[in-house]
């Protein structure tokens, strides 16, 4: 796995871009103070790297009709690699599921469920997710307001890294 070097440019390049994902490189360069050039070199070389991962338009549940997000706590029946992939694969196959995770403590996975409405939540839920290979217990609660929710990830600590990350490093000019 390649290392990549960033500076305080492509850090203001990544969060402009985690913000405002169609913004053209000429407004980056005019906001950032490089050449859309520059820019576009930059960019290409944080995606050829893995750290930009891909770009999408994130849409608004609400505006689209999905009124209803819970979140489910998963216990499997019995732990084993092959149990578990039964389960990640078939909850990969279910697009109410935006989002699962693989957690420590009281349950296996998390998982982000949404729906139109409280009537096709349940019939998800029952026809869909009470059926997951494997299951063997299931908490679910909806939520009632979202206070915060986001995409932009926090870049900060990336120039006060006591060793080099991963995958990437800062470099201060």
């Amino acid at each position: 796995m390649q290392q990549i070097v960033v500076d305080k440019f492509d850090l203001q390049i990544l969060d402009a871009l985690q913000r405002r994902g169609n913004a053209t490189n000429s407004a980056l360069g005019e906001e950032i103070h490089l050449s859309a050039s520059q820019i576009s070199r930059r960019i290409s070389r944080m995606e050829q790297g893995g750290i930009i991962a891909s770009y999408a338009a994130l849409l608004d549940p609400a505006a689209v009709g999905l009124d209803v997000s819970a979140f489910a706590q998963v216990t499997l029946e019995r732990h084993g690699e092959s149990r578990s992939d039964a389960f990640e694969r078939a909850v990969s196959a279910l697009p109410e599921v935006v989002a699962c995770f693989s957690v420590s403590g009281d349950a296996d996975y998390v998982m982000h469920i949404v729906a139109p409405d409280l009537v096709a939540f349940s019939d998800v839920m029952m026809k869909r997710i009470m059926r997951l290979p494997g299951l063997a217990h299931l908490k679910t609660n909806i939520a009632l307001k979202t206070v915060k929710q986001t995409s932009v990830l926090p870049l900060d600590h990336i120039m006060h890294a006591p060793q080099p990350r991963r995958r990437m490093q800062f470099a201060s000019a």
